[in-house]
């Protein structure tokens, strides 16, 4: 009897990676052996970069708070520590675009807190 080897779900295997590799240069995205190690190493990055992303943005909103904290006299952690004293409980990425987009709402908060 003859051996099965499955060939379809193995070029369906080889499939999905080379669809995977699609876009990128050269050998990259039509051999296999390199596709794989490529892809693999793309996944990593991808899962990587989700985390630093959720960094990066805080980063980017503590820095707006400061900035507009700044012009009403107080220090970013003087800001936090005070709206925490208040039971204030409102996150950095609310605090950010109230400072953004609405700068006066944002002044009777820093206000309120003072």
């Amino acid at each position: 009897m003859p051996r099965s080897k499955n060939a379809v779900a193995s070029r369906a295997r080889r499939k999905k990676i080379l669809d995977q590799a699609k876009g990128y240069y050269g050998k990259r995205k039509n051999v296999y052996t390199v596709a794989k190690n490529i892809v693999e190493k793309g996944m990593t990055y991808s899962y990587v970069g989700r985390k630093l992303k959720k960094r990066e943005y805080r980063t980017l909103w503590i820095a707006r708070i400061n900035a507009a904290v700044r012009e009403e006299g107080l220090t970013y952690s003087e800001f936090i520590h005070a709206i925490a004293a208040k039971g204030i409980d409102i996150n950095r990425k609310v605090l950010a675009d109230l400072a953004m987009n609405e700068p006066a709402s944002f002044k009777a908060l820093v206000a309120s807190v003072k």
